[in-house]
């Protein structure tokens, strides 16, 4: 099996767990903070394996940066990709968003926007340790 399959499995496998923590977090303070709340058991357990799937993709897909060969605008096109594919179709499957085209334009917009915010932040930040670890080697 490929390394990189592997890595991508196994921190999967490690981090996905906490996909489901969270949306039993998320809908007990829903349901402390509106009244009449409720879910049907189909419903929990869609959003349930829903994060799972998502925080396993996640964490799973951080493998992509790390595959030397591949030059950086690969690794995050297929790192966007991979997200952005789970991401879309467990908000679609699970009615978090509607399947409208301008809901979905709209979802696409933000993603973009915050996926490029999130990567510029961290490529400033490591670019900036790497800087000051350099200067401290000199």
């Amino acid at each position: 099996m490929n390394k990189y399959l592997k890595g991508f499995l196994h921190r999967g496998l490690i981090f996905g767990g906490f996909g489901p923590i969270i949306i039993g977090i998320i809908y007990a303070i829903i349901e402390k903070t509106t009244s009449g709340f409720s879910l049907t058991g189909k419903e929990v357990c869609l959003a349930v394996f829903s994060v799972y799937l998502l925080a396993f993709v996640q964490a799973g897909s951080s493998v992509f940066n790390q595959i030397e060969e591949w030059p950086l605008p690969k690794s995050l096109f297929f790192h966007f990709i991979t997200l952005y594919t789970a991401y879309v179709t467990c908000y679609l499957i699970n009615t978090w968003i509607p399947f409208k085209a301008e809901i979905v334009l709209i979802f696409t917009a933000i993603f973009v926007a915050l996926y490029f915010i999130i990567w510029i932040t961290v490529y400033l930040c490591v670019k900036a340790t790497s800087k000051r670890f350099n200067k401290a080697l000199k």
